[in-house]
């Protein structure tokens, strides 16, 4: 698809890779940037430096019916959506069983409402959006990028509900292309390894450190705008459907 005159809508826009997912639209022409997220201060400030052709909605993605209201006003103000990039997650690292005791269900269900059924609750509103589009040449309505994380595959210590949050995202993935190939509309799954981004602003600098020693080449941690040009390369080239891909400079996590 074509990013001039494109409408995309990125969940966890605010900030980090969906942040720089949305500045690079921008900058390529797309004509209109959705930003849903629960951080206003930060949703109006993007929104702000961004200019008239975005729009924040406010949400908190575990609510379906704030994800319904966000999406409508996006779909009101720009006429389509053509592009969702589901960036939107939370860590909360913790071992199943760790010193104060097993996992607290609350902590594992916060995990998997905002990565897993965050996710879901942007698709289902998003979806019957897209499906109004008018085809281009290869039938195509939209692309759908969810983000998963490295920590599908091969998950550190501690990272239990986390991992497994990931991995069903990339589940998603096939039964989702099948089934939306129908309407001409693509899904896609990246999955980051070590990016810096504000997820790691509360870390020991020595995490990211770690994490970049654990890298192939380059030995450094990702950059946002990194991941932003490999969303665009997604949405440009039609060719991309039904993969979940490692974007991780060869990085193995470590146990």
């Amino acid at each position: 698809m074509d990013i001039q005159d494109h409408v995309i809508l990125v969940s966890g826009g605010a900030s980090g890779l969906g942040e720089a997912t949305c500045r690079l639209f921008a900058q390529r022409g797309a004509s209109g940037i959705g930003i849903i997220d629960r951080d206003v201060q930060r949703g109006q400030r993007v929104a702000g430096e961004l200019g008239e052709r975005a729009l924040f909605a406010p949400a908190d993605i575990t609510r379906a019916e704030e994800v319904d209201a966000a999406v409508a006003a996006i779909a009101k103000r720009f006429g389509a959506i053509h592009t969702v990039v589901n960036c939107a997650a939370i860590g909360l690292p913790a071992r199943l069983i760790g010193r104060k005791g097993p996992i607290p269900m609350e902590k594992f269900d916060q995990v998997m409402k905002v990565n897993l059924y965050g996710t879901v609750h942007v698709l289902r509103a998003a979806v019957p959006v897209m499906m109004e589009n008018t085809p281009n040449s290869d039938g195509e309505r939209g692309v759908i990028i969810n983000v998963a994380s490295g920590a599908a595959y091969e998950a550190s210590i501690g990272q239990v509900a986390y991992a497994a949050s990931k991995a069903a995202v990339v589940g998603l993935t096939i039964p989702l292309a099948r089934e939306l190939a129908e309407v001409g509309i693509r899904v896609l799954t990246i999955a980051p390894g070590g990016f810096d981004t504000p997820i790691y602003d509360s870390a020991p600098p020595t995490l990211k450190e770690s994490l970049a020693a654990q890298m192939i080449f380059p030995k450094r941690m990702g950059r946002a705008p990194e991941f932003a040009r490999f969303a665009a390369e997604i949405v440009e080239n039609a060719m991309h459907n039904g993969r979940a891909y490692r974007f991780d400079a060869g990085m193995t996590l470590p146990a």
